[in-house]
């Protein structure tokens, strides 16, 4: 099959990254739903999601939405471009470093404030 080579591991890091989608969104989910049991319930689950464990946690969320979005247009270009299987590797390799150069730029923002940073300008703002 695969024995160990990009494709192998772009199928299951697609997987993986799915799942952290997954769990994006159910956090995502829960989080809009604490707003009907009031403000006060709302601003403690926002103070526990600016913590910094949370903080590290959401740029791996972020990291496997960046892969997956990107590795996505990957498989379709290799799906509907008649010669794109040619350059799978290629492809994988950029989807990796574009991943990895997003995920620092967003994690910058992230998870700055546990440095005493406030690139957004607000520092007393709870993060979301």
């Amino acid at each position: 099959m695969y024995k160990g080579q990009s494709g192998q591991w772009s199928w299951l890091l697609h997987r993986i990254t799915g799942l952290g989608v997954l769990l994006f969104l159910l956090v995502h989910i829960v989080d809009i739903t604490l707003l009907g049991f009031g403000p006060t319930v709302y601003n403690d689950a926002v103070a526990v999601f600016s913590t910094d464990a949370i903080r590290v946690v959401s740029v791996a969320l972020i990291a496997s939405v960046i892969f997956h979005a990107f590795n996505g247009i990957r498989i379709i270009l290799i799906d509907f471009w008649p010669a794109g299987y040619k350059f799978q590797q290629q492809m994988f390799v950029i989807v990796l470093v574009i991943s990895v150069i997003s995920t620092v730029a967003m994690g910058y923002y992230v998870l700055a404030p546990m440095f005493g940073v406030c690139p957004q300008g607000n520092c007393n703002a709870p993060a979301m």
